[in-house]
């Protein structure tokens, strides 16, 4: 499939655009997978969809293990093998020709594993980093310089629990191991948006868990920004115009802006009839640190959620990801500055 640009859309002050890529074999998309570069080329694999093998047809959730390779941006996905196991909904990120993944669950737990995917002559090889100090998904994290960053999730299924905790792995500095910090001010919250700039690590949105009338936890969504940056800690940044959770993430930064593309806000919970939920909605918020200020810059082409975001090739890509509840899509999208 070639490189498709006809489908293209600029936000709203005309310094972006959007185009598609070739679409992920999986015809069903998949949610929660991992991605970033090695060896030049886009690297995809993990995550999680739905198939109709309950009883009765009932939807049932399942784990992916494959791992696709995109050499160029016009070029065909390639099977390039396969992750330790299957696995979702942890953090993954580009750092010196690698994709470094982090923690993650399947169906049963969720895992502190850590390791390295590259792809070398035609070949995926797998090398294991530190495990994190707790098993934890839905997490967000971001490199800033040669530090990975991993703040929030929770360390077991069923949305009962999160946490605050913050947790750093300095890549430069062997034998490497994982430090905490101070945890995220605040409620303990799951599937925020990350991002780093200029040296600070940010923490975006997400969603905290409280009691309901019948005892059961429920997401709240959260509209708080946090930066933590060196010698200064945390510090809490203006909010973001609305909630946002599970915008792709780590959130691109283009003209020293930083965007959360779509993601969920909340305003759409509980929708019935589910089969004709709409998506998730399509804005584009972008802060601007040096003037502490949200705006809302233009729309996604086509909302997702819980995907990764990823810098190659001169663009952001966001590949595959959740349109609605229950339903993904194996399109590819790129972002680019004009």
């Amino acid at each position: 499939m070639p490189f498709m640009d006809s489908m293209s859309a600029a936000n709203a002050d005309g310094l972006t655009k959007w185009s598609r890529l070739p679409s992920l074999p999986d015809p069903l998309g998949v949610a929660g997978c991992y991605a970033g570069v090695s060896g030049g080329a886009l690297l995809v694999g993990g995550g999680a969809n739905f198939s109709d093998e309950g009883p009765g047809g009932a939807p049932v959730k399942v784990w992916h293990d494959a791992v696709y390779a995109l050499e160029s941006p016009g070029g065909r996905w390639i099977r390039a093998g396969r992750l330790p196991r299957p696995l979702g909904y942890g953090v993954s990120v580009t750092h010196e020709d690698a994709v470094l993944c982090v923690g993650g669950s399947d169906a049963a737990r969720h895992y502190a594993d850590a390791f390295r995917l590259r792809w070398q002559a035609g070949r995926l090889l797998t090398e294991p980093l530190p495990a994190l100090p707790i098993p934890l998904a839905h997490m967000s994290g971001a490199m800033v310089s040669n530090t990975l960053w991993i703040a929030g999730g929770a360390e077991a299924p069923g949305e009962q629990r999160a946490t605050s905790r913050v947790f750093a792995l300095d890549l430069s500095r062997p034998p490497l191991v994982w430090r905490e910090i101070e945890p995220i001010p605040g409620a303990p919250r799951f599937l925020a948006a990350a991002a780093a700039r200029d040296g600070a690590f940010y923490v975006l949105g997400g969603a905290a868990l409280a009691p309901s009338a019948d005892g059961k936890a429920v997401r709240v969504y959260l509209r708080e920004a946090w930066r933590y940056g060196p010698g200064s800690g945390w510090t809490r940044l203006r909010d973001l115009p609305k909630p946002s959770v599970a915008a792709p993430s780590p959130a691109p930064v283009i003209d020293g802006r930083i965007l959360l593309l779509s993601g969920d806000d909340g305003s759409r919970v509980g929708f019935e009839p589910i089969e004709r939920h709409p998506g998730f909605p399509d804005t584009i918020l972008a802060y601007d640190p040096a003037r502490d200020r949200w705006s809302q810059n233009g729309q996604v082409p086509a909302p997702r959620a819980t995907a990764p975001c990823v810098e190659w090739d001169g663009m952001f890509v966001v590949p595959s990801g959740e349109v609605r509840p229950r339903v993904r899509s194996p399109e590819v999208w790129s972002l680019r500055s004009r």
